[in-house]
């Protein structure tokens, strides 16, 4: 078995319950307690106890307190998973988007997600979904839109002749009033 942690030796015992009465994070406050109980010469089992915690975690505390202080007994936020893209490769598809793609290079003639992401693959070998890298053209500022689709051999004095002209048949019905009985 291994000899325990011992604390910073920089606080003591009520200078832990001073700073567990100030504080608004009444986890942090049940750790300043247990620590201050350890100070004051308690075992490490009674600071387990006292914060209803195992005896791992009160090493955990005292490591984290050891290294960062008070500070470091308050829950902090967890750092979630990297993203998939970096800056540069953000950059560099922001630019992709704003010139669009060449015909003749990249084999379409507007950008789709799908398109988009085999680009990223060809470009960096990252390898992105569709639903994530719609997210990250969002965060990029950029929206979906198209164009609506108009046939290459289109004539518009067609449309202009097939359209009706013909003004409107419909007259406005008289307003009935409900008879009385």
């Amino acid at each position: 078995m291994g000899s325990a942690i011992s604390l910073r030796a920089d606080f003591n015992g009520d200078d832990l319950r001073q700073l567990a009465r100030q504080t608004k994070d009444a986890d942090q406050a049940r750790r300043l307690l247990a620590l201050a109980t350890i100070y004051d010469g308690g075992s490490r089992a009674d600071a387990a106890r006292l914060g209803s915690v195992t005896l791992q975690v009160v090493r955990d505390w005292v490591v984290r307190f050891n290294a960062r202080g008070p500070d470091g007994l308050i829950n902090g936020k967890a750092p979630g998973k990297q993203p998939l893209l970096s800056a540069d490769q953000r950059a560099a598809l922001a630019e992709a988007i704003e010139r669009g793609p060449t015909p003749y290079l990249d084999g379409v003639v507007r950008w789709r997600r799908c398109d988009l992401g085999q680009w990223l693959w060809e470009e960096f070998r990252v390898s992105v979904s569709e639903q994530t890298l719609s997210r990250e053209v969002r965060s990029l500022g950029y929206r979906k839109l198209s164009a609506r689709p108009k046939h290459h051999a289109q004539n518009p004095d067609a449309i202009a002749a097939f359209k009706k002209t013909s003004p409107p048949q419909w007259r406005k019905s008289p307003m009935v009033t409900p008879k009385a009985k």
